[in-house]
């Protein structure tokens, strides 16, 4: 039998329609049962979650039949009370599935903190940029008797000397004692 007597016989033509239909029926029941299994066109709306404390964003979440998932504390802001929400993803208002994870972001109870550079024997134009790129604030100064004027000879945190490497939050406000130019006697 030739392959075009084959094509156009009546059992090929069978098979054929036969085949087109088994793929509709199939494709028909495969797509109805993505819709029911994937819950097609049902969305849980993201509720505000920034500011809220961990306990009541957990409650709202499960209210929303979404689940919450801790990321890493950021830099502390002191806009936010501490434990707090500050950030989210996704984003409130956004259309999610059911069961969805929610990324949350907490503020830390407070500044992180950072070690004292060694500044001694520096001048003062060097060692405020230092402390300022490193979260520092130049506090007090405080000149003594000594022959490098504004020459960095100590820096003290609340009226205590302090020595490079001690850890102090960051934004602490670091105090100076400078050299005035003078000899001492």
């Amino acid at each position: 039998m030739s392959l075009i007597k084959f094509l156009s016989s009546k059992t090929f033509l069978k098979q054929m329609i036969l085949a087109v239909v088994a793929f509709a029926v199939l494709s028909f029941i495969l797509l109805k049962w993505l819709n029911i299994s994937t819950n097609h066109g049902k969305f849980e709306t993201v509720p505000n979650l920034t500011g809220k404390s961990i306990s009541v964003a957990q409650i709202e979440l499960e209210q929303n039949n979404l689940v919450i998932k801790i990321q890493d504390s950021a830099n502390y802001n002191p806009k936010y009370p501490k434990f707090s929400v500050i950030e989210q993803d996704p984003k409130a208002g956004a259309k999610v599935k059911k069961d969805r994870k929610i990324y949350i972001t907490l503020n830390p109870s407070g500044y992180r903190k950072m070690a004292v550079p060694d500044l001694k024997e520096r001048t003062y134009r060097q060692a405020k940029p230092t402390l300022e790129a490193i979260g520092f604030t130049v506090g007090k100064i405080t000149y003594i008797d000594n022959i490098g004027k504004d020459m960095v000879l100590g820096m003290m945190f609340k009226g205590k000397e302090i020595k490079p490497g001690e850890m102090l939050p960051k934004t602490s406000k670091i105090d100076l004692v400078l050299g005035n130019g003078n000899r001492p006697d």
